[in-house]
């Protein structure tokens, strides 16, 4: 399986999980410019920009720490430039990062990190 492949399965994952949850996916893999957001979703009244990483092994760190202060800041950047694009108002918008890894029996584990960094791309907690 591809990289493009297995980043799709995870972003699809990623979004039946979210659903599960009550989640409403606004839009899959927005580009522009400034960057790429996997996934947008609705929690209620907050717009979540949701980025989604996969590790097969944890022996290079976990998916959560390569989602680091630059790749942070071009999702914030994208999320900035998502809201111009489409017409945003003023709404309450939060950064998730779902982490995807193996489970057990071919499963995939799923850790959703809610509120995961900020609109300066520094991380919660």
């Amino acid at each position: 399986m591809g990289r493009n492949e297995i980043g799709r399965r995870g972003e699809t994952i990623a979004a039946a999980y979210l659903s599960r949850l009550g989640y409403i996916i606004v839009e899959r893999n927005f580009h522009s410019r400034r960057g790429e957001i996997d996934l947008v979703a609705t929690d209620g009244d907050e717009l979540v920009f949701v980025e989604v990483r996969y590790r097969s092994s944890a022996c290079r760190g976990s998916a959560l720490e390569t989602v680091d202060f630059r790749k942070r800041r071009k999702i914030v950047s994208a999320a900035r430039f998502y809201l111009v694009r489409r017409g945003v108002g003023p709404k309450p918008c939060r950064f998730d990062v779902i982490a995807l890894s193996p489970g057990e029996e071919g499963a995939v584990r799923v850790e959703h990190h809610r509120n995961a960094f900020d609109r300066d791309g520094r991380p919660f907690g």
